[in-house]
């Protein structure tokens, strides 16, 4: 008899999600920034200390307003790692933007912040932290080459909802911070994000900006009694159904946090012996970090035979990944940015990365089927002797 089927990601479900989705529809408001919209803000910019939240379709589109806020020009650089999401960087190439890259850190695959200020140069406008797996980079030293160099710090935390680093939310402590909410998430409504808003003075062009350039943000507290064109902007807001869901996953969003915490740390515990014996290297999370076990991921021996390895899981029912293609090996990050120094330990990385299944309802047996499969395979000890090392 197969194995039963063990999925990547399953995304949790509170209980309410379905309740508030009808109270909108009963309500008659579908459209943006509803009641949903509003307490989802006010539920995030409470929990992360904030002082603007704006709700967006997607982190995608929080990135791309990051961009215009910043009135990124044709030849300005952004500087980010290359091991991250096609949508760091596109949102930026959108105005005339260019990527520059640089290495990641060896141990927690964020951007090394020892590489940051050497490429910097007169174009360069802003730093893109992205807190992989939702474990912070080192923002006081970025904050401070920022300050120095009279830099914006955008923080991409599509992974780092319900994640820290010195006690303060990720996406709160840069210019501005986004979130993403997509169906991969911890919090999901299956397509949304934010744009965390840190720096008083944006409030105003980010509302404006994100209502098609008008000011009707302002016209719907009362504060004019029309609401016309201000500037450039375009239609940035979800609408009240998938605020509603949103609502609901954020209610939770304590115990969806700690219930992954404990299947991340399970797996944690589970594979010190092999990283001890040199066969793999667990995730790094530095201390000032409390991250939100957004995904659990090893680093494999480089004599590892990935490939085959992805195959023998897909075999016994299980579903497992690598990660991010480098931007800069393809054929977009080819003609729109360029690499500063090596990203040697960026494409070891992309070799070697093995993300494993985990979601809030996994259960303990299901972990140790995925541990007893991969520990057969990276030891060689598979009976068909497909797998194994090269």
């Amino acid at each position: 008899m197969a194995d039963p089927f063990i999925s990547f990601n399953k995304p949790y479900l509170t209980g309410k999600e379905l309740e508030y989705i009808t109270q909108a529809l009963v309500s008659g408001h579908l459209a943006g920034d509803g009641p949903f919209a509003k307490a989802c803000q006010v539920w995030l910019e409470h929990h992360t200390g904030t002082h603007r939240v704006l709700l967006t379709p997607s982190c995608t589109a929080a990135l791309e307003m990051s961009a215009l806020l910043l009135d990124i020009q044709a030849g300005d650089e952004v500087i980010m790692p290359a091991f991250t999401f096609v949508s760091t960087a596109n949102a930026f190439v959108l105005r005339g933007g260019v990527p520059v890259w640089v290495d990641i850190r060896p141990d927690t695959l964020n951007i090394n912040e020892t590489l940051i200020e050497a490429a910097i140069t007169s174009r360069t406008r802003a730093i893109v932290p992205v807190h992989y797996a939702g474990v912070a980079c080192e923002m006081d030293t970025i904050l401070a080459i920022a300050r120095r160099h009279r830099l914006a710090v955008i923080e991409d935390a599509a992974q780092g909802v319900m994640a820290y680093y010195k006690g303060r939310a990720l996406g709160s402590i840069g210019n501005l911070g986004t979130y993403s909410f997509h169906g991969s998430k911890n919090i999901t409504c299956g397509e949304g994000g934010a744009l965390l808003v840190n720096n008083p003075q944006w409030i105003k062009s980010s509302e404006i900006m994100r209502e098609k350039g008008t000011d009707r943000s302002s016209f719907l507290r009362g504060e004019v009694d029309k609401y016309t064109w201000q500037s450039i902007g375009s239609s940035f807001l979800p609408n009240e159904i998938t605020a509603a869901f949103l609502l609901a996953q954020l209610q939770g969003a304590e115990r969806i946090t700690q219930e992954r915490l404990a299947r991340w740390r399970y797996y944690h515990e589970q594979l010190a012996s092999l990283e001890t014996q040199g066969i793999l290297q667990r995730p790094t999370i530095p201390q000032e970090c409390q991250h939100n076990a957004h995904f659990y991921y090893v680093l494999l021996d480089p004599k590892i035979d990935r490939p085959r390895l992805l195959k023998h899981f897909k075999k016994n029912n299980i579903t497992v990944s690598s990660h991010y293609i480098p931007l800069d090996c393809s054929p977009g990050g080819k003609k729109y940015g360029h690499v500063h120094g090596q990203l040697t330990i960026t494409h070891q990385v992309n070799q070697q990365l093995l993300r494993l299944p985990l979601w809030v309802e996994m259960r303990e047996l299901q972990q140790e089927h995925v541990l007893s499969v991969l520990s057969e395979v990276i030891r060689g000890t598979n009976a068909s002797g497909d797998v194994g090392n090269k």
